[in-house]
């Protein structure tokens, strides 16, 4: 397991707990692009509370992320919003890379899976599919070699980050959160 001690990556990774609601995501990009952030990758799904999801965000660190993590704590929707760029963090990224593959480089390609321990997940005639799963520097290499083949399509999931430790991320809301915004919207 690859863990990466100090973030010493010059991005800002944002974690945010939500409520499954139609247009939070939206309200909440929202509040990045009004200060001029880039978002370099964004991943959403759901939480280990139902009812919630989690969003990890990735944005430029030449900007200064504490001022629209607050004002996006203050959006209803938000259950808990935290930088966690300078905590202990396991972080991994998934990728599904499309490559072209014959008779004569197929083998090739195979070593390099096998090295970067990814899987092979479709087979065609003319073309492999490969998943690797690991840190952004693992998924680079390996997009690095396979391009010398003709990597056809690339597509990743975007950084996802869990705090080391036994604590959880986010404070585990309790049902007063939903009952003390009950009717009250941002939307």
């Amino acid at each position: 397991m690859t863990t990466n001690g100090r973030n010493t990556l010059s991005k800002h990774t944002i974690i945010a707990l939500v409520e499954d609601r139609p247009g939070v995501l939206n309200r909440i990009v929202s509040k990045w692009r009004q200060r001029g952030f880039n978002i370099e990758s964004l991943a959403v799904g759901h939480s280990e509370t139902e009812g919630l999801s989690r969003m990890t965000f990735v944005v430029d660190a030449n900007t200064d992320a504490e001022q629209v993590v607050k004002q996006l704590d203050k959006l209803v929707d938000v259950v808990d919003i935290r930088d966690i760029s300078e905590e202990e963090t396991v972080i991994r990224e998934m990728a599904l890379i499309k490559v072209a593959a014959d008779s004569s480089n197929r083998s090739q390609i195979l070593e390099i899976v096998d090295i970067f321990r990814a899987e092979i997940v479709d087979v065609s005639k003319d073309s492999i599919i490969i998943e690797v799963t690991g840190d952004e520097d693992k998924i680079d290499s390996m997009f690095g070699l396979l391009q010398d083949f003709g990597v056809i399509e690339l597509v990743r999931t975007g950084r996802v980050v869990v705090v080391r430790g036994s604590a959880a991320s986010h404070v585990h809301p309790e049902h007063e959160h939903y009952e003390r915004y009950e009717g009250q919207h941002t939307w």
